[in-house]
């Protein structure tokens, strides 16, 4: 067995066996099979495709490259959920904390922002104080006193997906569907929750842009999810536009603090209340109906606000935050945008304010970047909503830049406007 015939096989659409998926993902996660050997394959993927049982194998060899988490000493069902990454997407703060109101176990490891997209862990870090990397037993113990906790992912989990990861994003390799889905599955399934809820993103905001890639994607990972013997569930929702109203890591939690203090209700609300409903259900809490009844109550009672008070103190942040969300660090600079005329709001490239967005400073352009946690965007509107000129649009807020000429301009082209006599403008 060597890799040239494996390259070879996948390069003329020839399924691969279980044993020579092991091989190639063993053989590079090891260092045998050198870099341009396993670029080769990927593009070939990319390509061809593979088939679903090639698929489960690829999850399956890179899932077993490193540990899988024994959750047993987590004394209630445990529930993931996993989200393929838009902008504004603050609702795993959300979802975990209600869910876990509701009496399920929620134990959930994230990762950082990646190109436009916000990472659940760059927003917790935003937390005076707040504690990212704990050990495994820590971690289950605050599981288990609050029933929900969110870490930063384990060195020692898929090593494989790391490796082949950061190659795929240096070969232009990363926009393959089965890339991706064993990707994240490999790293769910180590997790090894007892049931998982894939939260996948369509629109311009998102990695998969049309309804047809992201349904395809989501049966994909429930096939694999199955597979590896999971009770798993693919809902697709909309990133068209930006989840709430706040794009950037403080202000983003901020948002899902003034969400849970019942301050805040519209699209966001309605995204996190259904899967937290699918959450509960997969747990076997009852009916769709009925968990979305649940989920709704444990939000307006403030128990779902008390499970994060509770979680943020236990890992070491600020947790007067949750009464407090003023005390969150102000950004030194700020702009506003106006409108220059009467119109109304008809689209919003979720991605271009993500973009916008990193140029304030709150996300890596490059790798090693540092993150500006206070900059961020604002947004004064909803899609739809008829604008006064001169009546705010959107605020930027950055710590460290202070010229916002272009930002600013690239926020303003992300909208598409419509006069109020129904001339379309951009």
């Amino acid at each position: 067995m060597n890799a040239v015939d494996i390259i070879n096989k996948t390069k003329k659409k020839v399924p691969l066996t279980d044993e020579e998926i092991k091989y190639l993902v063993n053989g590079y996660t090891s260092g045998e099979i050198p870099d341009h050997q396993m670029s080769a394959w990927l593009m070939a993927v990319c390509l061809n495709g593979l088939t679903e049982e090639e698929t489960v194998s690829l999850t399956l060899a890179m899932r077993d490259s490193g540990d899988i988490l024994d959750l047993s000493c987590i004394g209630k069902i445990t529930v993931d959920k996993h989200s393929t990454g838009g902008v504004g997407d603050k609702t795993s703060l959300i979802i975990g904390t209600a869910a876990a109101a509701c009496g399920v176990a929620v134990p959930k490891m994230s990762g950082r922002g990646l190109g436009h997209t916000g990472g659940t862990i760059d927003k917790l870090e935003s937390i005076d104080g707040f504690r990212v990397e704990l050990p495994f037993a820590e971690f289950a113990e605050i599981v288990n006193k609050t029933g929900f906790s969110i870490i930063s992912q384990s060195g020692k989990l898929c090593p494989a997906d790391k490796k082949i990861y950061s190659l795929r994003n240096a070969t232009g390799t990363v926009d393959s569907i089965p890339l991706i889905c064993a990707s994240i599955m490999s790293k769910k399934l180590a997790l090894n929750a007892d049931c998982l809820l894939l939260d996948v993103k369509c629109g311009s905001g998102a990695f998969m842009k049309t309804p047809e890639d992201a349904e395809k994607l989501g049966r994909l990972m429930e096939k694999v999810g199955r597979a590896a013997g999971k009770k798993v569930r693919a809902v697709v929702t909309d990133m068209d536009t930006p989840l709430g109203c706040c794009i950037g890591n403080s202000l983003e939690v901020r948002e899902a603090v003034e969400l849970l203090q019942g301050k805040v209700k519209g699209r966001l609300y309605e995204v996190c209340m259904e899967l937290t409903a699918n959450m509960l259900e997969l747990a076997g809490k009852g009916s769709l109906s009925e968990c979305r009844a649940m989920a709704e109550e444990a939000v307006s009672s403030g128990r779902a606000l008390a499970v994060l008070k509770e979680t943020i103190g236990l890992q070491g942040g600020d947790s007067r935050i949750c009464d407090d969300a003023g005390l969150f660090k102000t950004a030194k600079y700020s702009h506003v945008i106006y409108a220059p005329r009467d119109f109304e709001v008809v689209s919003v490239n979720a991605e271009e304010l993500g973009m916008a967005s990193l140029l304030l400073g709150a996300g890596r352009i490059n790798k090693g970047d540092e993150i500006d946690y206070s900059a961020g965007i604002v947004l004064e509107f909803e899609l739809g909503d008829k604008i006064s000129m001169d009546a705010p649009l959107m605020t930027l807020y950055s710590d460290s830049v202070s010229d916002f000429s272009e930002a600013a301009l690239r926020a303003y082209n992300a909208l598409t406007f419509k006069t109020l006599t129904g001339v379309a403008l951009t």
